[in-house]
């Protein structure tokens, strides 16, 4: 009997220890959950066949008309804004070139297919030209040969077991709406919808993927220099308000079109291309620097995303450019209100979501500015900044910031009901003619890992990953001194010859064998 209650004392001694221990197990992972989840998933994925994409998972690679077709006044193509900018402003071109010839691709397509094919993509991402189809814009006439440009590309590229993703605006606009204003001006709307229904209709029995607009903000936060010859009339932060209010709606025109019109017979799919600079808090433990961080994703991304995936702008957006307004004398916010039924006629108009991402900044509040002139980055609040370490290039926003990309995807799961979503831009930008690049290896596997991981890891609904670029191509106000391809492009050679770079055979592995190693 003495021995067994000596027994069960000694039991219950390593009871309690036992308890203990447990007590502080629990309390070390309550305070370090976030260091453990982080680290589990780190060692998860690092096993090879942990990086394995899904089955359903399709990979890519894009061009946009005006960067790489070339053949600018041929066959009966109009002229785009881009043409005249680069002819008229050639000085604000860092080498002086346009996209006269560019990679010439209105004569190469074949070769461009071919290339494609090598990689074994199953997505090809190409912009439309409005001005090659439609010459006047206008949609009173269709240039035939211009149809049989796009007709003979997506055919070629259906023969060789490549879906084409079209995008129907890649920033360039017919020449004839820029005394218009441009996207400032609500006539666009209307033009827009007669171009969209005249390309389902030449193309949708072929082409199940659309997007309506690449990057709203860089066309009308970034090139709002490019919407019109208006920047005499509008200040900046009036103008990039009034485009992006166009943009939306534009948008939602086009998809309603496709969804009564084309749907039905075609059973494609619609949606817009959104850029998304993730905006990192520089203190996370300074509800400032936090706020300041939502404020930028908001100004940015929110401001296009949420009225068509959710309802109207940002609540943050509109109070703070109505507070700014105010200090600044005008009578009513600089930011254009949507009635009801415009905001119940965007809303919802997406079949899927196009992301573009390329970096991180770190965001951290400062003091509100004094009262300037109108700006779309005083309105947002708060600087930002990158970090040293991540690496430096040619241009500031290519940077080696991976982990950026995970969150971007967890905010749009998050607040937006986790939508399906094609990383649509992604990849590596530098001046170098050389064709061991692998910084853009590195690059692009950190970001193919990053994509993988949010699929694994937080059940993000992402489908597809399109890298930008396929070939090096005309670089919009970098010209020919920014390579972003994955095949180089000669353009001294009158015949642009295409080379594979080392990315290509890395790329090439990744699709093959859908792991990343």
């Amino acid at each position: 009997m003495e021995l067994s209650l000596m027994s069960l004392y000694t039991t219950e001694i390593y009871l309690d220890h036992f308890k203990i221990l447990m007590d502080c197990l629990i309390l070390f992972l309550q305070t370090n959950l976030q260091i453990m989840m982080s680290l589990y998933s780190i060692c998860r994925l690092t096993k090879s066949q942990e990086w394995r994409f899904p089955d359903d998972f399709k990979f890519g690679v894009a061009t946009s008309a005006y960067q790489v077709e070339g053949a600018w006044n041929a066959d009966g193509k109009g002229v785009s804004i881009w043409d005249t900018f680069t002819h008229n402003r050639s000085f604000l071109i860092k080498d002086g070139s346009n996209g006269d010839i560019a990679c010439d691709s209105y004569h190469k397509w074949e070769e461009d297919v071919m290339m494609a094919k090598n990689l074994g993509v199953q997505l090809f991402g190409i912009s439309l030209s409005w001005t090659r189809i439609l010459p006047d814009g206008y949609g009173t006439r269709i240039n035939q040969a211009g149809v049989d440009y796009y007709n003979k590309l997506i055919d070629k590229l259906l023969e060789n077991q490549i879906e084409p993703v079209f995008t129907l605006y890649h920033w360039d606009l017919p020449e004839v709406f820029s005394p218009l204003g441009g996207w400032s001006n609500p006539a666009l709307i209307d033009y827009f919808a007669i171009y969209a229904r005249t390309a389902f209709a030449l193309f949708g029995d072929r082409v199940k993927t659309w997007i309506t607009f690449n990057d709203a903000r860089l066309i009308c936060q970034t090139y709002k220099g490019l919407v019109g010859d208006i920047t005499s009339v509008y200040p900046l932060g009036v103008i990039e308000y009034l485009c992006g209010h166009n943009i939306l709606k534009a948008h939602a025109e086009a998809y309603h079109i496709y969804d009564e019109e084309f749907r039905r017979t075609q059973k494609g799919k619609v949606g817009i291309t959104l850029d998304f600079t993730w905006s990192e808090p520089a203190n996370m433990s300074n509800p400032a620097d936090v706020r300041a961080a939502e404020q930028y994703i908001q100004f940015e991304f929110g401001i296009y995303a949420n009225p068509i995936l959710n309802y109207d702008y940002p609540e943050v957006v509109k109070d703070r450019v109505a507070q700014r307004s105010k200090l600044e004398g005008f009578s009513q916010s600089r930011l254009p209100q949507f009635t009801l039924a415009e905001k119940l006629r965007i809303r919802g108009t997406y079949d899927y979501l196009g992301i573009n991402h390329y970096i991180t900044l770190y965001a951290q509040a400062i003091e509100e500015p004094l009262i300037t002139k109108p700006n779309i980055h005083i309105d947002a609040g708060g600087s930002r900044y990158s970090d040293t370490n991540w690496g430096e290039s040619e241009e500031p926003w290519v940077k080696l910031v991976p982990w950026g990309l995970r969150p971007s995807l967890l905010f749009i799961r998050d607040r937006y009901g986790n939508p399906e979503i094609l990383i649509m831009v992604n990849g590596y930008a530098d001046a170098s003619e050389v064709l061991d690049d692998n910084n853009r290896i590195k690059y692009d596997r950190e970001f193919l890992k990053g994509s993988l991981q949010s699929i694994n890891e937080d059940d993000v609904n992402v489908k597809a990953y399109i890298a930008w670029s396929l070939m090096d191509s005309f670089e919009w106000e970098n010209g020919y001194t920014l390579k972003s391809g994955i095949y180089h492009v000669n353009f001294t050679d009158p015949n642009r010859a295409r080379t594979p770079k080392k990315s290509a055979e890395f790329y090439k592995n990744v699709i093959r064998t859908a792991t990343i190693v």
